[in-house]
């Protein structure tokens, strides 16, 4: 039996605008091993959305959450690979990767869309979140092909 996927309202970036150029779409996944790291993990994303509005190169972003199978993350869309690269290294996200690392499972997928356009983001994202392999929405690539 499928699941529900509750997730936030779409949160725009700085570059919210920028709708009718390539973007680079990333979405993540992080299946917890007990329910309150699940939690845990879900707060800190929320936590970590609100500086979200200055992230450079961030066009914007949802989070995204199915509680009873333990699973939490995001969709976020980019100018380009480069603004994502350095928003995964930033001190506070680094921190809740390190917090939760050995906790748990993580997945991960990007890809370059020829423009932004919410649905179809979305669209492309179901088959990864319903549990597809990565390679099946839009052809998202794994972390491994994203170095």
């Amino acid at each position: 039996m499928a699941t529900k996927i509750l997730r936030t309202p779409w949160r725009p970036g700085p570059a919210a605008r920028r709708t009718a150029e390539p973007v680079h779409v990333s979405v993540t996944e992080f299946t917890a091993d007990t329910h309150p790291r699940s939690l845990g993990v879900a707060v800190s994303g929320l936590r970590l959305r609100r500086t979200w509005p200055d992230t450079p190169g961030a066009v914007g972003m949802w989070l995204w959450v199915d509680p009873p199978r333990r699973r939490s993350g995001s969709v976020s869309v980019w100018t380009e690979e480069q603004a994502l690269t350095d928003f995964v290294g930033r001190a506070d996200h680094v921190r809740i990767v390190r917090a939760f690392r050995g906790h748990g499972t993580v997945r991960a997928a990007a890809w370059t869309a020829p423009r932004f356009d919410a649905a179809a983001v979305w669209d492309a994202v179901r088959p990864f979140l319903a549990g597809a392999a990565p390679g099946t929405a839009s052809r998202p690539r794994t972390g491994k092909d994203m170095r």
